[in-house]
């Protein structure tokens, strides 16, 4: 009881100040408003009611969908071309360099805005120009988180199986894909914040549906409250796909 106590203690006065500074930026946006007109800046209660108001709207629940699903497939292909190049690099000595010294530095810092225009002159707008963007700005990342996980895996582990078997896709079945689980849970933690992100500006260039593609038109109509709740459904359309998916996973195989 003793040791139960100060955690008990540090974790209520986490949330308190966690919740204190959260209510001092809505008096704070509250009282900045007051002295501004609302196409400027709203105040937090305008946002708030605007963001139910789209919530309960068929048309506007279509375009989140859509702009769902494009992050998910995003996520998805990056994680396969991304781990396709940190096992090429891993298991095919040649190509190590090839990939780490040429492909990796130029897909890490090649600018996103890039990628985006680039989309906008070589593709119709539409789905597959806004997959292209997220997709080709998240390689990187899971190439870099995936290709780390290669480094760490337990040799010793690796030779004890192939004591077992010689079969190659066994072991990567068995053996090498559950460890690597961790590294690819942190890519796609990483990659589903950026995609977000990425998925609007890329929308806002070259899409006809989608948050961005909304958030374009409010910003075209000068609604600023739109534009805020837009922004904040976002937010909440984040948090919920950590909460609901990526915890639990994350904490599922961290009890293995």
């Amino acid at each position: 009881m003793r040791f139960e106590q100060p955690s008990l203690r540090s974790a209520l006065a986490e949330r308190v100040i966690g919740e204190g500074v959260v209510l001092l930026a809505l008096l704070a946006w509250w009282a900045l408003a007051r002295g501004l007109p609302e196409f400027i800046l709203p105040g937090p209660v305008a946002v708030a009611r605007r963001l139910v108001e789209l919530l309960a709207t068929p048309e506007f629940l279509w375009h989140v969908f859509t702009s769902t699903w494009r992050v998910l497939v995003s996520i998805a292909a990056a994680l396969l071309i991304g781990g396709g190049l940190a096992f090429l690099a891993h298991g095919v000595p040649w190509l190590e360099g090839v990939i780490d010294e040429r492909i990796k530095p130029v897909l890490n810092s090649f600018p996103s805005i890039g990628w985006a225009i680039l989309a906008a002159i070589w593709f119709e707008p539409g789905d597959f120009g806004v997959i292209f963007v997220e997709v080709a700005i998240l390689i990187p990342f899971c190439l870099i988180n995936i290709a780390e996980g290669l480094r760490n895996i337990d040799r010793e582990l690796m030779e004890m199986g192939r004591s077992f078997t010689r079969r190659r896709a066994r072991i990567l079945w068995r053996l090498t894909l559950p460890l690597l689980v961790p590294y690819g849970l942190t890519a796609t933690r990483i990659a589903y914040g950026i995609a977000w992100k990425i998925a609007l500006v890329a929308e806002l260039l070259g899409a006809p549906s989608g948050i961005g593609y909304l958030m374009l038109k409010a910003q075209i109509a000068a609604d600023s409250t739109t534009f805020l709740a837009t922004c904040f459904a976002i937010v909440l359309m984040f948090v919920v796909g950590e909460r609901l998916v990526i915890v639990p996973l994350e904490r599922r195989f961290a009890r293995r």
